[in-house]
């Protein structure tokens, strides 16, 4: 009987908690409606009342339910009166977790309480019906209800502080054992960053940055060796720039100014981008007799991101056929408008080959320095950029900067990207050593650990051991980056190997057994392994290659090329490897490994290394013009294309009668024919032609001229033909052609832009 009336106040109780939960509902639904906020679902205004619980119904049924037990007393043994949890029970918990950890952790399930998601008016009455209202943890709910835990944010997923864990812990009688946190320890940023704006009273005035950009071979570089009284465009291979330099130049007038020459090349977009963002004034040259350009344009697109003013020097203004009027005129569909159109751009008329008016251009520059009132705080750590990098063969990793803020010395420990250095020696671009090197100066450094890249920012710190604890924190900043790249690509592969799974669940669904497995077996044999000669037919159309260059610039120059390959479907390119200097025998290898070819671009290849992959087999290509370089890519990969065929007409004839003679028991068509051009010889191709189209291709079994067997048949000359194909129809009017077929070699559809 005790256990009769046992079950029967648990089912009491049971009813209570039931009244309680749905008067917690109704008050967040009222709550909602007060603050203007609607639920996931429309409410009826019935909802918004409180509607008595059906008490007697459920009293009925925890009556049934005893008389159930009374009547199965003997059927039924007794169950324990022990709590289904163990009290005993050690819970690992730790700050911040959730009420559904929570309870997971407590070994009892959880539902949301959601008001928006129930139809309060069909709620089942049945207490068995109810459990999937109901069956919210009742120890979690129970110890947090007469607290001050705001009950109606409670939610599966509602983080819970260390005094509601404790709470719950204590009034479900269990033990409470503390874990290490479970969320994703933070690592500590310990990066290197520029540091804040100085206080302009600490400023100090500086000479500008100046960045000489245009279009291939309007006179940038002879321009500058006019100006620094060098001549480094005669030294230049091709006469073009294909590196970015930095120079410090003196005036007669005693004033200082820092060019960068960039490459005007199409190839060296990235290195005019990068000379536009150190830059503060951008001289752009133009050609009088060539006007504006496609990389004119790219260069005023580099300015104008940049937000950094132009300086227009208008070139080759000796030439008979000058028009600087119609260059001026040309920029002003780039928004570039000269002061004598009303702008603010400075036009300076100059011959870079005479000299002329370049003091003119010189005094518009300072001019505009002026203007901008340019300064820098000499003090503190060293902040700059790189303009280039390369490796030297006694010095190791170079890199050429422009000092932005700070002092450099020697000594000085650096960060760039993921490389640093302790300054060994500094020097201009003459090659004299420097003790010191001011904010505007170009600057050469030695000292590097590993090579950093073109356009990383140069950061000093205060010992070796920050440095490399900055360059281990990058380093792994993009091994986290990269493994997140990899996870998105992984997970996109297995949406698509889901998606074509559930397509092929759909194709063979509805086959029989017998037919679905003949289906597979011929797709299983489509994929058999290559035989030796399918394999090297496909190895053929695949290009392994490797590039070796001078500078990082111009590695990136030809990386960028080479990502404007969209050829994939003739022949793939393959980039095995890319590095600076000079060729030695590991690329060798690698070319022999891939069956790759190697290209230098202004590096050398030792006598050794030349054996050495003259004996494996490998080609190794060197050129010092980036546009000759690509030329041979492109011819390499033009050999890896099968020959095309194209047809060579040598006769065309016109048939004027049809007949068919009698061989053996069949009948065989013949066709009467006039040669109207050329002639028609029996050995070569022909084909037949009806209203401009083909409908048959081969060759002859029979040419006659009157009752003779012949082999070539002339122009104005009768003959009648007969086909290797029996069952093609002539017609009067047909057109029989001779012709021959003649192997072409193709050219790849690869465009690289120039």
């Amino acid at each position: 009987m005790n256990q009769k009336l046992l079950k029967l106040e648990n089912l009491l109780r049971f009813h209570t908690i039931c009244r309680q939960l749905h008067s917690l509902s109704q008050r967040r639904l009222l709550a909602w409606w007060k603050r203007g906020l609607s639920p996931a679902h429309p409410l009826r205004a019935e909802q918004l009342c409180v509607r008595p619980w059906p008490t007697d119904a459920l009293v009925g049924a925890a009556l049934c339910q005893q008389r159930l037990l009374v009547t199965n007393k003997e059927k039924r043994p007794l169950r324990s009166q022990s709590s289904p949890i163990n009290p005993k029970r050690d819970v690992e918990v730790w700050v911040g977790m959730t009420v559904e950890e929570l309870a997971r952790a407590m070994a009892k399930d959880i539902v949301e309480i959601q008001p928006s998601g129930v139809n309060h008016t069909s709620r089942p009455i049945c207490i068995h019906c109810t459990c999937w209202w109901l069956e919210i943890n009742y120890y979690i709910y129970e110890a947090l209800l007469n607290t001050a835990f705001d009950m109606d944010s409670l939610e599966a997923n509602s983080h819970l502080d260390e005094v509601w864990i404790k709470e719950v812990i204590k009034k479900a009688g269990m033990k409470l054992r503390w874990s290490k946190l479970k969320q994703e320890k933070v690592r500590e940023n310990k990066n290197a960053v520029r540091r804040p704006q100085a206080d302009p009273a600490l400023l100090t005035p500086r000479f500008p940055v100046v960045t000489i950009m245009g279009h291939v071979d309007h006179g940038k570089t002879t321009l500058l060796d006019k100006l620094r009284k060098t001549q480094v465009a005669a030294m230049e291979v091709g006469g073009i720039t294909q590196h970015i330099g930095a120079f410090l130049v003196s005036l007669p007038s005693g004033e200082k100014i820092t060019f960068l020459d960039t490459p005007g090349h199409a190839a060296f977009s990235a290195m005019r981008a990068r000379g536009a963002q150190v830059t503060d004034i951008v001289v752009l040259v133009v050609a009088a007799d060539d006007g504006v350009m496609k990389q004119t344009v790219e260069s005023i697109q580099h300015a104008q991101e940049a937000q950094v003013p132009i300086v227009l020097a208008i070139n080759k203004c000796d030439k008979a056929d000058a028009d600087p009027e119609k260059v001026k005129k040309e920029l002003l569909a780039y928004d570039v408008v000269c002061e004598d159109y009303g702008g603010d751009v400075q036009a300076v008329h100059v011959s870079a080959l005479t000299g002329d008016n370049l003091t003119a251009l010189a005094e518009a520059t300072v001019a505009l320095s002026e203007m901008l009132e340019l300064k820098a705080d000499p003090t503190g750590p060293v902040e700059g950029t790189v303009i280039e990098s390369f490796t030297d063969k006694g010095r190791g990793p170079v890199t050429t900067a422009i000092i932005q803020r700070g002092t450099l010395r020697k000594g000085s420990i650096l960060v760039a990207g993921r490389s640093w250095a302790k300054v060994r020696l500094m020097f201009d671009e003459n090659g004299r050593t420097l003790n010191e090197a001011y904010p505007s100066m170009p600057v050469g450094i030695v000292g590097w650990r590993d090579l950093p890249s073109a356009g990383d920012e140069i950061l000093e710190v205060e010992s070796e051991p920050r440095a490399r604890e900055v360059v281990d924190w990058r380093k792994i900043e993009q091994k986290e980056e990269k493994d997140r790249d990899d996870l998105k690509v992984m997970e996109e592969q297995r949406k698509e190997h889901q998606e074509a799974h559930r397509k092929a669940r759909e194709k063979y669904g509805s086959l029989h057994w017998k037919k679905r497995s003949y289906i597979k077996y011929l797709e299983r044999k489509e994929q058999r392994p290559l035989k030796p000669k399918e394999k090297a037919e496909k190895d053929s159309n695949v290009l392994p290659i490797i590039i070796k260059g001078d500078v990082d610039g111009s590695v990136e120059a030809i990386l960028n090329l080479l990502d404007t390959y969209d050829a994939s479907h003739e022949c793939e390119l393959e980039l095995v490897h890319f590095g600076l200097g000079d060729i030695s025998e590991n690329d060798v290898n690698f070319a022999e490994t891939f069956d790759g070819i190697i290209y230098g671009f202004n590096v050398g290849a030792g006598k050794a290394i030349q054996q050495s992959a003259a004996q494996k087999g490998v080609k190794i290509k060197l050129h010092k013009i980036i546009y000759h370089l690509i030329e041979d890519l492109q011819e390499e990969l033009s050999s890896r294309l099968p020959h095309r065929l194209e047809e060579y007409p040598i006769g065309e004839a016109c048939i004027l009668a049809t007949f068919s003679v009698t061989e053996g028991k069949r009948k065989v068509p013949v066709a009467g024919c006039r040669v109207q051009k050329g002639q028609l010889e029996k050995q070569k191709k022909f084909k037949l032609i009806r209203n401009g189209q083909v409908i048959w291709k081969g060759s002859l079994t029979s040419l006659k001229h009157h009752k003779d067997d012949v082999s070539v048949i002339k122009t104005g000359m009768d003959c009648g033909l007969i086909l290797d194909e029996e069952k093609v129809e002539f017609k009067v009017g047909d057109e029989v052609v001779c012709y021959e077929e003649n192997e072409i070699p193709a050219k790849t559809s690869w465009d690289p832009g120039f």
